[in-house]
């Protein structure tokens, strides 16, 4: 198996404020989110780690789990303690409520970090029409200290990392992204109670054996 030259970051803060309860551990067609996360990324990385928001004894897994460098600061803390740990130059960063990970396209953007051009990718981010998704996006080590520098002023929304002029970013359009996942499920993620139902309802037809056959 061919196992891709990145290390796979799994963020599972566990704050879960819309959600109301722990989403990490809320099950979509017969494993929990975070679990169906694990097994996917388990199939495309040999060095995988989970960031939590705090020591987490709850989490049984025989992988990595770092807890953020940096307390209290959400998803680009996250990615700053993934990177700061990652054993490759380059991190995929996936979040672990994002249910439909499509190994193709994990493999499509990490492959991108090798695509000819003059300066080296420092991140391969999809750009949809509903904007950035920086929760499914690959960041070399070369951003950690514009990342730090974030941090140090609280200044949190991880699209602003684009921003930085000696950030060099390739930007995935839709129709690359379409190839891979025709049904635009791959960057849905659960927030509410109504994202879960309608995730567990797409699992459930898929398990269908009409969607089998």
């Amino acid at each position: 198996m061919n196992l891709l030259p990145a290390t796979c970051v799994i963020l599972a803060g566990g704050k879960s404020r819309r959600m109301g309860m722990d989403k990490r551990f809320l099950e979509v067609g017969g494993q929990t989110m975070l679990g169906r996360t694990i097994t996917v990324c388990e199939t495309l990385f040999a060095d995988i780690m989970v960031v939590t928001a705090a020591p987490e004894p709850s989490i049984e897994t025989q992988l990595r789990v770092v807890h953020d460098v940096i307390p209290g600061c959400a998803t680009l803390g996250g990615i700053y303690t993934g990177l700061s740990y990652a054993s490759f130059e380059y991190g995929f960063v996936i979040a672990c409520d994002m249910p439909w990970i499509h190994p193709d396209l994990v493999k499509f953007l990490v492959a991108l970090v090798q695509e000819p051009q003059e300066t080296e990718y420092d991140v391969i981010i999809p750009k949809l029409q509903s904007g950035l998704q920086p929760t499914h996006a690959v960041y070399s080590k070369r951003c950690l200290p514009f990342l730090k520098e974030m941090l140090d002023r609280r200044d949190l929304k991880v699209q602003g990392l684009c921003a930085y002029a000696n950030v060099s970013v390739r930007y995935v359009s839709s129709d690359e992204i379409e190839k891979f996942d025709p049904h635009g499920r791959a960057f849905a993620n659960v927030n509410t109670l109504e994202d879960l139902e309608n995730v567990r309802r797409d699992a459930d037809l898929d398990r269908s054996p009409q969607r089998i056959e």
